[in-house]
């Protein structure tokens, strides 16, 4: 409802209204409404704001919008930005920016916050540290809860989380204590009485995809990570791993349909980038399936003889790429949340072929008694039943074989998907088809 009022108020230009309505609004929600703004408007909401709901706002806005308030602001309204906004959302906002718009960024923070932005780009681009923010809340062991309160409260507004807080010897992460059981107990109580062991963590080089993994196991709130010699280095916070999952998800979603993935969205992007995208894929797809049309030629004598095999056709391949996508699509889901490794190979390949048993009996079942009901030809019905079990056998086993195949030769399972599968099925099961045919049918 505030949204619906603030954009009206924008569209009749009742600005001395806006900044009332605004300050009542979530961060998630005027960023979605600057979205439609022109940059006067922009500008001008993004003035009215207080300078801490402002950082908030301008974390959650798209990165064009971003790029857009940054040229638009004074090197002093840029300062007063960054000095609110969480470190770990300065570098992200980096990573978008063009080079002229991050060494205004990075001139405009303080020389110890660029310090520490070079150390967080100085990462990998997928690992923990890259996602980590360096602002969390060390106590040390020898602390009281008393003092330990203390010093959250001295401290805690500029972290970026104080509900769970991470005990060190010397920098060595021993322990993590929430800031519940600090509020709950004796005053008195040391740190180490009241401190977890041990501590999940994660090390800076991880892979952010297994840290993905590790929050949705645990159901963590934050992760620490480490360094090679176990001392803290920084935090991931649930949020920002929210954000890691969503871009795995997008990620994986066009690798899995054939479409090199973009970091815009889909209507920001124009029609020669989603063509750019794609066009490698569908051409080596097409190209691929030349040789379902080689195959084809080499059994035009038989086609010729029983001009009939060709009805069946689509209906083998349709069903062979289709039991192959879900088999993939279940051995990508299963291996992203390590629910399988490369030690289950035989397992999984165990598993697709039981099921390829029972949802081919059911198929071959239902089209046998098809055919003898439409064609009344038994040899044609056991042709295209016996070509029909295999392919389903053959794609089911290439759909959860392959995803994995794809892991052990260091690419993305997601490679290994719909487009692709069908395409090989597609030769396959028109190759298994005839020559089931020329031994069955005698032709």
């Amino acid at each position: 409802m505030k949204k619906k009022e603030a954009a009206a108020l924008i569209k009749g230009r009742a600005f001395d209204k806006l900044k009332d309505t605004l300050t009542h609004m979530l961060p998630a929600d005027i960023a979605a409404l600057s979205e439609d703004c022109g940059t006067k408007e922009l500008t001008i909401i993004f003035r009215l704001l207080p300078t801490d709901l402002a950082a908030e706002t301008f974390a959650y806005m798209s990165s064009g919008r971003q790029k857009t308030l940054i040229n638009a602001l004074s090197d002093k309204e840029l300062k007063a930005v960054l000095r609110e906004l969480f470190l770990d959302d300065t570098v992200d906002i980096i990573e978008e920016m063009p080079a002229n718009v991050v060494s205004r960024i990075i001139k405009a923070a303080d020389p110890a916050k660029r310090r520490q932005i070079n150390e967080l780009l100085s990462y990998a681009e997928d690992s923990a540290g890259s996602v980590m923010t360096t602002e969390f809340v060390y106590l040390d062991k020898n602390n009281t809860v008393e003092d330990a309160l203390k010093r959250i409260k001295a401290v805690g507004l500029a972290k970026e989380t104080v509900y769970t807080c991470y005990v060190t010897d010397r920098r060595q992460l021993i322990g993590s204590v929430s800031l519940l059981d600090m509020v709950v107990c004796d005053k008195d109580k040391m740190i180490s009485d009241i401190m977890d062991t041990p501590v999940v963590s994660v090390s800076v080089s991880e892979d952010r995809e297994t840290v993905a993994n590790i929050f949705t196991r645990h159901g963590f709130a934050a992760l620490p990570v480490t360094d090679s010699e176990n001392r803290i280095v920084g935090i991931i916070t649930f949020d920002d791993i929210m954000d890691v999952i969503r871009e795995e998800n997008a990620e994986d979603i066009s690798m899995m349909s054939a479409v090199v993935p973009g970091e815009e969205s889909y209507l920001k992007t124009s029609s020669l980038k989603h063509a750019k995208s794609r066009i490698v894929w569908l051409l080596v797809l097409m190209l691929s399936a030349t040789v379902t049309g080689a195959v084809t030629s080499r059994f035009e004598a038989q086609i010729a003889a029983m001009p009939l095999l060709v009805a069946f056709m689509p209906m083998l391949t349709d069903t062979g790429g289709n039991c192959g996508s879900q088999s993939s699509a279940m051995v990508i889901r299963a291996m992203a949340s390590e629910e399988i490794g490369n030690k289950d190979f035989f397992r999984v390949m165990g598993k697709e072929f039981s099921v390829a048993l029972i949802c081919g009996v059911i198929l071959c079942a239902v089209n046998f008694i098809r055919i003898i009901i439409m064609y009344k030809n038994i040899l044609m019905a056991a042709t295209v039943t016996v070509a029909l079990m295999c392919t389903i056998i053959l794609s089911k086993l290439l759909g959860g074989v392959l995803p994995m195949l794809a892991r052990r030769m260091k690419l993305d399972p997601a490679v290994m998907s719909g487009p692709l599968i069908t395409t090989i099925v597609d030769s396959c099961s028109v190759l298994i088809y005839f020559t089931a045919a020329v031994r069955i049918l005698k032709i």
